[in-house]
């Protein structure tokens, strides 16, 4: 499937945020509502045809792409956040990053066991 206004607005930014890296800016997708429907509507296509109960998104940029395709899946959204952001009883992830660990919090009660979750974010890297 060809995805033309997404390519068309998707920016290289050589050597960021280091030597080496092509970073690709979605920015530009985001500011431009077609090339934003498109993201969602390739989304959809993906998954329309799985039971998808919830999809959790990533602090905070897998926010934008989550709810609106929760919305249109018809299932929840639940936001996976910093430590400290949720203000109720919360799950904790830890996981490693190149020098060091970060990790990532969810309500306790978001989903129930055997429920399938879908996770979106912004980043994909090797």
């Amino acid at each position: 499937m060809s995805y033309p206004l997404i390519e068309a607005a998707i920016r290289d930014v050589p050597d960021f945020p280091k030597p080496g890296i092509m970073f690709k800016d979605i920015a530009p997708v985001l500011s431009d509502p077609a090339a934003f429907r498109q993201s969602l509507d390739a989304f959809v296509e993906r998954w329309k045809d799985e039971k998808v109960d919830a999809i959790t998104g990533i602090e905070s940029r897998g926010f934008i792409f989550g709810a609106p395709l929760a919305d249109r899946l018809g299932c929840s959204f639940i936001p996976l956040r910093k430590p400290g952001k949720l203000p109720w009883k919360c799950r904790r992830v830890e996981y490693q990053l190149e020098y060091g660990t970060d990790a990532l919090e969810m309500h306790e009660d978001a989903f129930a066991p055997g429920d399938r979750i879908l996770i979106v974010d912004d980043v994909l890297a090797t």
